[in-house]
């Protein structure tokens, strides 16, 4: 059953073949606190186990996306952060990462700490023109975590990923988009009809095919380790019926009819 708006930290649709997981704290700007995170792990969880999800989009309620971490629910000095992390954060972003459909970040608005890795690490990732992306962690005295360190380096380079984590400079959506740290920005009307297009266009490819893609790119191993990795892949692909149907749709001149068998 889909969660209702009132009083929920969240807020699931199901959307034919795929799912929109929508942040629903808008008086905190989506702030993430130990509710909010347990109910995305959940609802990623939920649509990962659901054979009849083959796409699913995150969004925010309200002006922004998220502003990270909920300050005012519990993180205070002094409180051992590794162990939140452990326990809460860090199975939330694995949950993301580890999800067996294509995932779309829609950003309305601020994106700001967790709630920026939170979204950047998303397949897709779409702006509005409003939306900006902000390392704020080190104007309270952290580091990057939600698999920031990670991400960005990847996304923008070294150089720059350094400079946004150490200056917690804002990066407008336009801004993010040339330096490929996200793949459009657009009018912020434009938004979300762009991203229920890109999931119901996902949710008809092949799944396991591109599930796959992406977890052949995170690898990020020499290059004959991951020549091999391609191999293994490419084997499993190979036997799946989506490209068996992908061929004959060819060879027939025919749009294919994906079912998305799961990696």
């Amino acid at each position: 059953m889909d969660e209702q708006a009132g009083g929920q930290p969240i807020v699931v649709e199901r959307r034919g073949s795929w799912r929109l997981v929508r942040l629903n704290r808008p008086e905190k700007m989506n702030a993430l606190d130990q509710a909010t995170i347990a109910a995305v792990r959940g609802a990623l969880e939920e649509a990962g186990a659901d054979a009849a999800c083959r796409a699913l989009v995150l969004t925010g309620t309200g002006r922004g996306f998220c502003s990270g971490a909920d300050l005012t629910a519990g993180l205070e000095p002094g409180r051992d952060l590794g162990a939140a992390i452990e326990t809460s954060w860090n199975p939330m972003v694995r949950a993301l990462h580890a999800l067996p459909v294509p995932t779309i970040a829609a950003v309305n608005g601020i994106a700001a700490g967790a709630g920026a890795n939170l979204a950047l690490g998303c397949d897709i990732v779409l702006a509005g023109s409003s939306a900006s992306f902000i390392q704020a962690f080190s104007r309270i005295g952290l580091i990057p975590d939600c698999g920031g360190t990670y991400l960005l380096p990847r996304l923008v380079g070294s150089a720059r990923a350094r400079a946004l984590a150490l200056l917690a400079e804002p990066v407008p959506a336009a801004q993010a988009e040339a330096w490929g740290m996200i793949w459009k920005c657009l009018p912020d009307d434009a938004l979300m009809p762009e991203a229920e297009r890109l999931a119901a266009t996902l949710a008809e490819r092949p799944t396991e095919a591109l599930v796959l893609t992406r977890q052949a790119m995170a690898a990020g191993l020499p290059l004959d380790a991951q020549l091999d990795l391609e191999r293994d892949f490419q084997r499993r692909a190979g036997f799946s019926a989506d490209f068996a149907e992908g061929v004959a749709a060819f060879r027939e001149k025919r749009p294919p009819r994906f079912t998305g068998g799961r990696a």
